[in-house]
């Protein structure tokens, strides 16, 4: 990673504080803010998750939505100035097994598209391997690859943060 683009990491579990401290860290640098938002409303819940996301957003943040084109997306603006939010990559994973896409080519593209960020990037993922294992065989998949994903790009932040009970808790 370009030392001049920080990469960080917020982890943790439902509810949990991190897109609230993602979105504080993200506006710790100047703007433009960029949201690159990965949820899809599927149905009338996930739609309401979304409205309250917007909301807690103020006009300064351009949103770019993006259930499946994430790394693609990622390279067309980490080339330019401004930080990038990313909410939220357990998301952007669950569109791309449900979309029967190759994971691991979608998550070197992904790391590939981070080569030449100039701006700083802050991701939002899940953590799903603290609880007991999956009774079936695609959560158990699910499970493997959002931790797989996790460890890649912790491997490569400058900062991971877990998210417990509102409250951050710096790991690197």
């Amino acid at each position: 990673m370009n030392s001049h683009a920080p990469l960080t990491l917020v982890l943790g579990g439902a509810r949990s504080g991190k897109s609230r401290h993602a979105e504080a860290l993200t506006t710790s640098h100047p703007p433009p803010w960029r949201y690159v938002a990965t949820a899809q409303a599927l149905d009338e819940e996930m739609a309401e998750r979304i409205a309250a996301h917007r909301r807690r957003r103020d006009r300064g943040w351009e949103t770019h939505e993006v259930p499946l084109a994430l790394p693609e997306c990622i390279a067309r603006l980490a080339t330019q100035p401004g930080p990038i939010l990313v909410d939220c990559l357990t998301l952007w994973l669950s569109n791309l097994m449900l979309a029967e896409f190759d994971i691991a080519a979608a998550s070197e593209k992904l790391n590939v598209s981070l080569d030449a960020a100039i701006a700083p990037i802050v991701f939002v993922a899940n953590e799903v391997g603290l609880g007991i294992v999956p009774e079936n065989a695609l959560a158990r998949r699910f499970r493997d690859e959002a931790g797989r994903l996790n460890e890649r790009l912790a491997a490569r932040a400058s900062r991971v943060i877990f998210m417990v009970a509102g409250l951050p808790m710096q790991v690197k």
